[in-house]
């Protein structure tokens, strides 16, 4: 798809809610498909960004995805293609014609291509590796060595570098009579001799320079080297923590290889943010597109251990059968006790978790954050008790119930808030993603600690 002029959005078509698609654009680009009106459909879709044609694909079924994406054909973008959720874009990679695919493959940078080939099957990667050119196609081969979720597979090997005895001059030059320069850079590598690079120049002081101000004059004062094999997660750190635009990577020997963009290095935190949110709703890599079966795959072995944790609450529950049958309040009040110390937990763990992933909690602070949420758990269990107190007393008549309810409250806040933050760090510590196994392993807590304080209570304050 190829734009060459702006082309303006129809007022009836722009979108309804924010950036989201309007549903009579949706409409009118699935009757284009229904009555096979390329034109119209092309039309339709000429102005649309990749990321929005991304998303039309993502919210139609299957069939009505693969009649548009074989009516559209040679239109097909690559930076589409970038844009698809995994859990679809092997399926319209099946679809495409192959001169179709070769075309959109060749449109995009070997970063894009890397990762397009990251989930793709064997065949695949062959047509893919074929449409590009010899040099291209090493390129990316290179790439795919490093070790996935890698710095090496996240950089794209098209780099703009100069000698760092350039000068301005030499350097805007070789710039205007080069025909390989990548379609976006924010900087020129300074490279010595042995290609390392000792330095980064943005194209603003470059532009604003005379033409005999050396380069090494003009270099940016933050520069950061990123090792090839370090991990994505590092680096897209990295890039939020000093603000960095890009940044060059370098193998074994500290020589130049590629260079890792914002864009990229902001991706990654975002798919780590978004794995850390659904992994603790026990919901794995899910999305909207996948199967019944896909689906049910992914969140049955988390609601198996929910059904562990849940028995181990009834266990406790049972150790006072005799107590719940004399007092029946204390069956109807008991779930609000774990329900609120689930909740108090589930608060202080998003809170460690996220403070994990970006950084913020260390070693350093941890025991001043682990006090913090001890003690907003216990202010908040001593409001709460006052207020289960009073119902205790105005709904079944017994002050020694309010107590009771009241102290267990306390009790289970406290150790949420303990739970929360002590857990996700422990499991740190020990080699396990946080935000994969704090919300089984805290829930337990709070629960049987909730059912029992409060039960224990009950039979020592009222039996």
């Amino acid at each position: 798809m190829t734009q060459t002029e702006p082309q303006m959005i129809d007022a009836g078509d722009a979108p309804e809610d924010g950036y989201e698609l309007s549903r009579r654009l949706v409409a009118a680009i699935l009757y284009a498909v229904d009555v096979s009106d390329r034109e119209k459909l092309v039309d339709l879709m000429e102005p649309l960004h990749a990321a929005d044609i991304a998303d039309l694909l993502e919210q139609i079924n299957a069939y009505d995805r693969m009649r548009l994406i074989r009516l559209y054909d040679k239109e097909f973008d690559g930076e589409i293609l970038s844009e698809l959720d995994e859990s679809i874009r092997e399926d319209v990679i099946g679809i495409l014609k192959p001169e179709v695919l070769a075309d959109a493959v060749r449109e995009l940078d070997s970063d894009d291509v890397v990762d397009l080939l990251e989930d793709l099957d064997d065949s695949q990667h062959e047509a893919i590796l074929d449409a590009l050119e010899d040099s291209d196609r090493v390129a990316v081969e290179q790439s795919l060595n490093f070790p996935e979720y890698s710095a090496g597979r996240l950089m794209q090997r098209e780099v703009v570098m100069a000698p760092d005895h350039w000068n301005v001059g030499e350097a805007i030059d070789h710039l205007r009579s080069s025909e390989d320069l990548p379609e976006h850079f924010y900087h020129v590598v300074l490279v010595d001799p042995r290609l390392r690079p000792v330095g980064n120049v943005t194209l603003g002081k470059l532009m604003r320079s005379r033409r005999d101000v050396a380069l090494k004059s003009i270099t940016e004062e933050m520069f950061h080297i990123i090792p090839a094999t370090r991990d994505e997660g590092d680096v897209a750190y990295a890039f939020n923590q000093y603000h960095l635009i890009s940044a060059p990577v370098v193998d074994e020997n500290d020589r130049l290889v590629g260079v890792i963009t914002i864009d990229d290095a902001m991706a990654v935190l975002d798919e780590e943010h978004e794995e850390d949110i659904m992994r603790l709703a026990g919901v794995g890599e899910g999305s909207l597109s996948d199967r019944v079966i896909e689906t049910t795959r992914q969140r049955f072995p988390w609601l198996a251990v929910n059904l562990v944790t849940a028995v181990l609450a009834s266990l406790v529950i049972a150790q006072f059968e005799a107590a719940i049958t004399q007092v029946v309040a204390l069956a109807v009040l008991m779930p609000i006790v774990a329900s609120m110390g689930g909740n108090a937990g589930t608060q202080s763990l998003t809170v460690a978790v996220r403070s994990l992933a970006t950084k913020d909690l260390t070693g350093s602070n941890v025991w001043r954050v682990i006090r913090r949420e001890v003690l907003v758990g216990l202010v908040n269990g001593l409001a709460f008790a006052v207020v289960m107190s009073i119902i205790g007393v105005l709904w079944f008549g017994s002050m020694q119930l309010g107590y009771v309810i009241g102290a267990a409250m306390v009790i289970n806040l406290v150790v949420a808030g303990l739970a929360g933050t002590a857990i996700p760090v422990l499991l740190e510590k020990v080699g396990v993603d946080p935000a994969l196994a704090s919300g089984a392993f805290v829930t337990t807590v709070t629960d049987v600690v909730g059912f029992f304080a409060f039960l224990g209570l009950a039979v020592v304050v009222l039996l």
